[in-house]
């Protein structure tokens, strides 16, 4: 049961990761989603470590526009 919680959780991380680039898909979303399926403080800890670095990407790509 384990196994298919982790399964079914980093997929949701996944498809919120890409919802960050596609406007289509809600990332936020997925990836807390995602987050709350797994429900594990490090692991939650990095992945927001890892959209908030992504998010200043966007944020400095956009500005040199």
């Amino acid at each position: 049961m384990s196994l298919l919680r982790d399964i079914i959780g980093y997929s949701f991380i996944v498809l919120g990761v890409i919802g960050l680039f596609v406007p289509v898909f809600q990332g936020i979303a997925f990836i807390l989603i995602g987050l709350a399926i797994l429900n594990q403080p490090k692991i939650r800890n990095n992945f927001i470590k890892i959209y908030h670095e992504i998010k200043k990407y966007k944020i400095n790509k956009n500005n040199k526009k």
